[in-house]
């Protein structure tokens, strides 16, 4: 018996001994996916033809060499990627992602222009998620869906209704519902006069947009709220309490974003206070550092939270987990390893929590052995089913993962 095995089946001892199946974790873990965000591997660059700088408050830092070019090289990083994290794992792609051979208007693509990466989805057994791009556009300098120029505002209209008809042809070919996420940066640098009228603007624009009957079991919509960004420190029109609003009414699915808040507040509390109101929720997990800088997330203390909130409460079929950063000061590849692979280990740890037993504790109002049973289970061997998983994963246990990592960077990424 190899040394994963042997301290697997002492962990499965330890933890049935606090009434924790991780047999069941680990069938658990299978039916969770994680969805990929394809932006870490070329610094939210896209493969537009006429390709335009970045803007609308995002930046990727940094300059490490390798970096995507065009969709094949895309692909084949992710596929790397993915080849190295246990699991049930999706994409997600950005509309400036498409592939074609001359210019195409954003609000006049098609599914035509993303079926490489629907065929390369049903290779990789995946389900895809979408987003529409309301940045790095001549369009997008000022305003896109509050807009006070009908036509402007018309033009990104037209974008999302173009993205649904993607996001709905990504569920239908692939037998999993798309999850397609809005969000635009519109807002304003310093202090506006008017607050109110973009967000009537907002409201009528979006109606319009998502007005077209779209199959659920294809396509769910979904719309993310922001604090600030550069550009727009004073004022941005989606914010938390204008999506919040439009999800419940409009009965759409809600996007938290680790790192749109107040850095005092964190995603992993909003969880349960959104959820009696909306039918579904979207995260787009990333760590931000004083701002939101969307750094590769960590096995941190919010990520565990966010895990153990989806779990706790059962809400995995209504949460959908996709991570949101982009980090170009480090290998591209390891950083969406590193990254999916932490939210991963979250959610195992919370599979593997006693939570029946802890919430027994509270209900009894024992708040002191609730406080220390929640702290000695974090010595619990969890690590060592964490390593059982990735070897019946076929992916590389502890930091094996690396080496792979550094052989492609030497033969692929070193050539580019």
């Amino acid at each position: 018996m190899s040394n994963i095995k042997e301290s697997y089946q002492l962990a499965k001892q330890r933890f049935s001994q606090i009434g924790v199946d991780t047999e069941k974790a680990i069938q658990a873990m299978d039916i969770l996916p994680v969805s990929i965000h394809c932006w870490q591997g070329d610094d939210v660059s896209g493969f537009e033809p006429s390709n335009t700088a970045l803007t609308g408050g995002i930046q990727a830092t940094g300059n490490y060499p390798g970096k995507a070019r065009n969709a094949t090289e895309l692909r084949a990083d992710m596929e790397k990627a993915m080849s190295l994290i246990p699991g049930s794992k999706r994409v997600n792609l950005h509309a400036l992602y498409l592939e074609s051979d001359t210019p195409v208007e954003r609000n006049e693509i098609k599914p035509v222009h993303f079926a490489n990466w629907v065929e390369w989805a049903k290779q990789q057994n995946i389900g895809l998620d979408f987003n529409p791009s309301f940045f790095s556009h001549p369009l997008s300098l000022e305003a896109t869906l509050t807009h006070a120029n009908k036509e402007i505002r018309d033009y990104w209209i037209g974008h999302t209704k173009a993205c649904r008809r993607i996001s709905a042809y990504f569920g239908e070919s692939l037998n999993t519902a798309s999850v397609m996420n809005i969000w635009i940066p519109d807002g304003m640098k310093d202090t506006p006069i008017d607050r109110y009228a973009p967000r009537q603007r907002l409201v009528e624009a979006l109606d319009e947009a998502i007005s077209e009957k779209l199959s659920t079991k294809h396509h769910i919509d979904a719309v993310e709220s922001k604090l600030f960004g550069i550009g727009a420190e004073s004022y941005t029109a989606g914010s938390s309490e204008f999506y919040l609003g439009y999800a419940i009414t409009r009965q759409t699915a809600l996007c938290l974003d680790a790192g749109h808040f107040h850095p005092t507040e964190v995603i992993s509390d909003k969880i349960s206070a959104v959820m009696p109101y909306v039918e579904r929720l979207l995260l787009h997990v990333s760590r931000p550092v004083r701002w939101d800088s969307d750094h590769v997330i960590l096995l941190d203390d919010e990520t565990q939270a966010i895990a153990n909130e989806i779990i706790r409460h059962n809400l995995q079929n209504r949460v959908h987990i996709g991570l949101d950063f982009f980090d170009a000061s480090i290998n591209r590849i390891a950083a969406w390893v590193i990254g999916t692979r932490n939210m991963k280990k979250a959610l195992l740890r919370a599979l593997l929590e006693p939570t029946p037993m802890l919430r027994q504790l509270e209900i009894d109002g024992d708040f002191t052995a609730r406080l220390a049973l929640l702290e000695e289970q974090k010595a619990l061997p969890w690590q060592a089913v964490w390593d059982e998983y990735c070897e019946r994963q076929n992916v590389p246990v502890g930091d094996k993962w690396l080496q792979e990592v550094r052989h492609y960077e030497n033969s692929v990424l070193s050539k580019r």
